[in-house]
């Protein structure tokens, strides 16, 4: 799904950040699910994609949201 959106290696990952990789897989994938952007955030930070989503839900779906084109 990574390959599909361009993400080919570790340091562009990092460089896009877990936010904007999952919305580029989105865009290709649109069945993809939140737990992709938790693992995506846990490999940037080395922690278990279930410690993500309990940890840093919240502040990962708000820099989702902010990222969005606001529908009317």
């Amino acid at each position: 799904m990574l390959a599909d959106a361009g993400i080919v290696t570790f340091a562009q990952l990092s460089q896009y950040g877990a936010v904007a990789s999952y919305s580029l897989v989105k865009q290709h994938h649109p069945q993809a699910s939140f737990n992709l952007l938790w693992a995506l955030q846990g490999a940037l930070d080395d922690l278990p994609w279930q410690q993500v989503a309990r940890e840093q839900r919240l502040s990962l779906l708000l820099q989702l949201e902010s990222q969005e084109p606001h529908k009317q």
